[in-house]
C-alpha cells in the first residue's frame, strides 16, 4: 500500500498526459489549441466539462470484468470445483495475502480535490461528475472493508511525507458511514437519465450499489453481533434504496415470448439487456473484445471445471410451487429424473434435459469437464466454436434489477416488516418468471431442509425462503462468499462437495434420455469401450460413492476444508506491516 502511495500513483502529469492524447485523437484543432505540457495548470487540466468526464472515464477500470464475475464463485458452498482453494484448506498465511494498492483510491481523491477549479462549469456538471467519483470511493471501501474490516480512510491525496501515511486502520463505522456518505452524495447529483448502454454510473446505478453496501453491513453487523452496531440503520437504508429504484419505473425484468431462456439471455446476450441490466462489462465480437466463459466452463484443462452442488440443487423449488426435498425420494432420485419439472432457471443454469448445441448435438453433462454431474452453461454460447477460444462475447451484469429486488425483500424481512405487496413485488416476480405455480404464496413454515444443510441458527420462514431465492437468481455471479460472510454462515464451505445420485458402479447411465448411454461410474476403465460413454473412475480418494457401490458423488472427501473465525476477515499483508508498524493485525492472524 505504502509504496504504491509514494511511488506508484497516477501524477499530475501523466493526467493531462491522458487528457491531452484523448483529445489529440477526437479533434486535431482542439490539440493544436492546448498550451504545451510544461506549461499546463490543474486550472487548465480541469477547465472543460469534457475534460472532467475524460477523467471519470479512468474509474471505470475499477469495476470487475466479466472473468472477475463468473470465476468468482469457485469458493463457496454450492460450487464444485477442481480443487480446494487455498482459504480454506489452510494454505494461505499472512506472507502470501494480497498487498494492498490505493492507486484507484488516490486517482479519485486527486480529482475531487480539482474538479471545482472552474466555477464557470455549471455546479449541477460539477457535482455529477463528482457523484461519479464518490460512487468510486464508496465501491472502492466497500470492497475494502468486506476483506478486511477496519481500514485506513483517505479522503485527500497524500505526499510522501504526510503524517497520515502511516497512521493505524480507522474503526469499520467510521469507514463505512464515511461511505454512505459517498453513495448518497452520488445519488443526490449524479445524473439520473438512463444508460442504455449499460456501461455509464447513474443515479439508479448508485441507488443499486447503496442496496447492496447497506444490506452487506446491515446483516453483518447483525449477525456478527457488533456492538453498537445499529444493523436496523442499515438495512433500513437498503431497502430505502431500493424502493426508491424500483418505484422510478426505470427497471424490469427481464419477460419475453420465450421463457425458457428469459433468464439465461441476461447472460448470453452480445449486448446487455438494459430492461434488466443496470451496469454490465460490455464485450464485442465485431471489436474483437473477448473473454473466456465458454472455454472455462467446457474445458477439462483452462478453468476449474467448475459445477453446482447436489446440496444446491436441491432448493430449486418445483414448478407447482412445492419443495423438491419434501419429496420421499429426492435424495435418491435419479439425474434425469431429478431435473424435471423444476424450477425454469435450473435448465437455464445447468445441462440437463433434451439441451443441444448449435449444431444440433445433444450435450448431456460432460463428465470430463464437471465433478458434480450439475454442468454450468448459464455463461457459455451454445456454439461449440467457443468452448476452445478466448472468443466468447456476451457481455456480463454486474448489477441488474434482479439483485435490487432481493436486497428490499431481504432488508424487509431482516426487519419483520416484509408484507404481502413486498412479496408480490419480488420474490414472487422472480418465481412467476421461472414459471413456478402459486408464485406469490408466501411460505406457512420454515423450511427445515435450507435450516439443516445451510442455516441452522435462522428459525425466519421468510428469511429462509428469501436466501433460497437469492442463492439460485444470483447462482455464480460472485454474491455468494460474500453473502456467507454478512450471513455468519461460512462454516458450510466445510462440507463435502456433492454431486449426482449413482444408482450403482458399471451402470450405463443416459443422462438426457435420447437412448445413448453417456456416462459409466467404475473401478477401472473397461477394456472394451462403448461409444460416446465417458468412464468416471472411483478411486475412493478424490472420488468416492457416499455408500460404496453406489449413493452421491463425493469430491475431494479426503481433503482437509476448515473455516474458522478470523478468516471473515483477511489478513494484513506482512510486508504492509513492516512498511507501517502501526497497522493491527486482523484478529487470529497474529504470529
Amino acid at each position: 500500500m505504502y509504496f504504491n502511495l509514494k511511488y506508484n500513483v497516477m501524477n499530475l502529469k501523466n493526467i493531462i498526459l491522458l487528457l491531452v492524447l484523448v483529445i489529440a485523437f477526437s479533434s486535431c484543432k482542439k490539440f493544436l489549441d492546448i498550451d504545451p505540457l510544461d506549461k499546463l495548470t490543474p486550472e487548465q487540466a480541469f477547465s472543460t466539462e469534457n475534460n472532467l468526464q475524460l477523467y471519470v472515464n479512468s474509474f471505470y477500470g475499477s469495476l470487475p470484468d466479466g472473468p472477475g464475475i463468473y470465476q468468482a464463485d469457485v469458493m463457496t458452498d454450492i460450487t464444485v470445483p477442481n480443487a480446494v482453494p487455498n482459504y480454506i484448506s489452510g494454505k494461505l498465511s499472512v506472507q502470501d495475502a494480497a498487498v494492498w494498492s490505493f492507486s484507484a483510491l488516490r486517482n479519485i481523491n486527486y480529482f475531487l480535490e480539482n474538479y471545482n477549479n472552474n466555477p464557470s462549469i455549471p455546479a449541477k456538471a460539477r457535482n455529477h461528475f463528482a457523484g461519479i467519483a464518490r460512487f468510486f470511493r464508496a465501491y472502492f471501501y466497500f470492497q475494502q472493508v468486506k476483506q478486511y474490516g477496519d481500514m485506513p480512510w483517505y479522503s485527500k491525496t497524500l505526499g510522501i511525507n504526510d503524517p497520515g501515511l502511516y497512521k493505524a486502520q480507522d474503526p469499520r463505522a467510521l469507514v463505512m458511514d464515511s461511505v454512505l456518505a459517498d453513495i448518497d452524495f452520488a445519488i443526490n447529483n449524479v445524473y439520473a437519465t438512463k444508460d442504455n448502454s449499460a456501461t455509464q454510473v447513474t443515479k439508479w446505478v448508485a441507488l443499486a450499489l447503496k442496496s447492496r453496501i447497506c444490506l452487506f453491513e446491515g446483516t453483518f453487523r447483525k449477525y456478527h453481533k457488533i456492538a453498537n452496531g445499529n444493523p436496523e440503520k442499515w438495512l433500513t437504508e437498503s431497502a430505502s434504496a431500493a424502493e426508491l429504484l424500483i418505484s422510478s419505473g426505470q427497471y424490469k425484468l427481464q419477460a419475453s415470448t420465450d421463457a425458457t431462456r428469459d433468464y439465461r439471455s441476461l447472460f448470453t446476450s452480445e449486448n446487455p439487456v438494459s430492461s434488466e441490466v443496470l451496469l454490465a462489462a460490455v464485450y464485442n465480437n465485431s471489436l474483437k473484445k473477448w473473454h473466456n466463459a465458454a472455454w472455462w466452463f467446457n474445458s477439462a484443462t483452462l478453468g476449474a471445471r467448475l459445477g453446482l452442488d447436489k446440496k444446491f440443487i436441491n432448493t430449486y423449488l418445483k414448478a407447482d410451487g412445492s419443495r423438491f426435498t419434501d419429496e420421499a425420494s429426492y435424495a435418491t432420485m435419479e439425474f434425469q429424473n431429478e431435473v424435471k419439472n423444476r424450477d425454469r432457471r435450473l435448465q437455464q443454469t445447468i445441462r440437463m434435459g433434451d439441451y443441444k448445441r448449435t449444431d444440433g448435438t445433444p450435450a448431456p453433462p460432460d463428465f470430463t469437464v464437471t465433478y458434480s454431474g450439475y454442468q454450468i452453461q448459464k455463461y457459455s454460447l451454445d456454439d461449440k466454436y467457443f468452448d476452445t477460444r478466448t472468443e466468447s462475447f456476451n457481455s456480463i451484469p454486474i448489477m441488474r434489477y434482479a439483485e435490487v429486488l432481493l436486497n428490499y425483500a431481504e432488508a424487509k424481512a431482516e426487519l419483520g416488516m416484509i408484507n404481502q405487496a413486498d412479496w408480490s413485488l419480488t420474490i414472487g416476480a422472480l418465481r412467476k418468471r421461472a414459471g413456478i405455480a402459486n408464485f406469490d404464496a408466501m411460505p406457512a413454515s420454515a423450511d427445515t431442509y435450507l435450516q439443516n444443510t445451510f442455516y441452522p441458527d435462522v428459525t425466519n420462514a421468510l428469511i429462509l425462503e428469501v436466501r433460497r431465492e437469492r442463492g439460485i437468481e444470483l447462482a455464480v455471479e460472485g454474491f455468494r462468499y460474500d453473502d456467507l460472510k454478512r450471513w455468519k454462515a461460512a462454516k458450510n464451505l466445510e462440507k463435502p462437495y456433492t454431486g449426482i445420485y449413482i444408482p450403482g458402479k458399471d451402470q450405463l447411465l443416459d443422462l438426457n434420455e435420447d437412448g445413448k448411454p453417456d456416462v459409466s461410474f467404475v473401478d477401472k476403465v473397461p477394456a472394451v469401450k462403448v461409444a460416446g460413454v465417458t468412464y468416471f473412475v472411483i478411486d475412493n480418494n478424490t472420488s468416492k460413492l457416499s455408500e460404496g457401490t453406489k449413493g452421491n458423488l463425493l469430491w475431494l472427501s479426503t481433503t482437509v476444508k476448515k473455516y474458522e473465525d478470523k478468516q471473515y476477515l483477511y489478513p494484513i499483508n506482512a510486508n504492509e506491516r513492516l512498511l507501517n508498524p502501526n497497522l493491527n493485525q486482523n484478529p487470529g492472524w497474529e504470529p
